[in-house]
């Protein structure tokens, strides 16, 4: 593949963004705050990335699994061009789905944007595991592949660890969070490459001391966009791609919840 984008911090920030991308492991509030956040503006749409692997029927691989790489990889590409057709359109898109780290270059290129906003919800382990457990009417309640999914999400994110920003290693597979799947994005799929040699900031916001309240992770996410801090500009001179086909490791999942 060619031209996916690497994405670099824009100063600056604002209140009312093109394209915002709300990500994070299972169990780490995306759905319920990405449901708060569209009403916030007009016109607007929310984009749930779980909702085109329902769009999948006669020979769909089970989104965890290894094997599913390929279709999991075409499927989010999908959801990111529609996502960004909305945005083209004038529109607010608030983007609810897990788009690791790794995978925001391709998804930002597919979009076909020029920036993008982004911000990873990541409360501690246990907070997740807990919500992923006790949910009712949800079709996903792996806790191993929802721990994977928080572990992935933090090496990514976590500077010198050799897997943060452009440059990290990949996670395995993706998955969903939906009533059959969730959200086949955390696929590695499309990532980067595995240079893992210097402590490269991560793309985007993210936020680990989150409040109780619905409102206030909102809030939390606008302020974060207001202060520039969740601008990804994309770069399309940089190809990156060439990685796509690489064999990721397992799979883990994403959450809506």
């Amino acid at each position: 593949m060619s031209g996916t984008g690497t994405g670099t911090a824009a100063a600056a920030g604002t209140t009312t963004p093109g394209l915002l991308v709300v990500t994070g492991p299972p169990g780490s509030g995306k759905s319920t705050v990405c449901e708060a956040l569209v009403d916030r503006w007009e016109p607007s749409v929310l984009v749930e990335g779980d909702a085109f692997f329902r769009f999948l029927r006669r020979g769909m691989i089970p989104p965890w699994l290894p094997e599913s790489h390929a279709q999991n990889d075409t499927t989010t590409r999908a959801a990111a061009a529609a996502a960004g057709g909305f945005a083209a359109g004038g529109m607010v898109v608030v983007y609810d789905g897990v788009i690791g780290p790794w995978f925001l270059p391709t998804f930002a290129r597919f979009a076909g944007v020029a920036a993008l906003d982004y911000v990873v919800l990541l409360p501690p382990v246990e907070v997740c595991l807990r919500r992923v457990e006790t949910r009712t009417g949800h079709g996903f309640t792996d806790l191993a592949a929802a721990r994977h999914m928080h572990d992935d999400f933090v090496r990514a994110t976590t500077p010198g660890t050799g897997d943060a920003g452009r440059g990290g290693a990949r996670p395995g597979g993706a998955v969903s969070d939906t009533a059959s799947t969730e959200s086949a994005t955390t696929d590695g799929a499309g990532g980067d490459g595995a240079d893992g040699d210097s402590p490269t900031a991560p793309p985007g916001a993210v936020l680990t001391d989150l409040p109780d309240d619905v409102a206030g992770v909102a809030d939390a996410i606008v302020a974060a966009m207001v202060a520039g801090r969740s601008r990804y500009a994309v770069d399309y001179a940089v190809d990156d791609t060439a990685d796509d086909d690489t064999a990721d490791e397992d799979t883990a999942d994403t959450d809506d919840a």
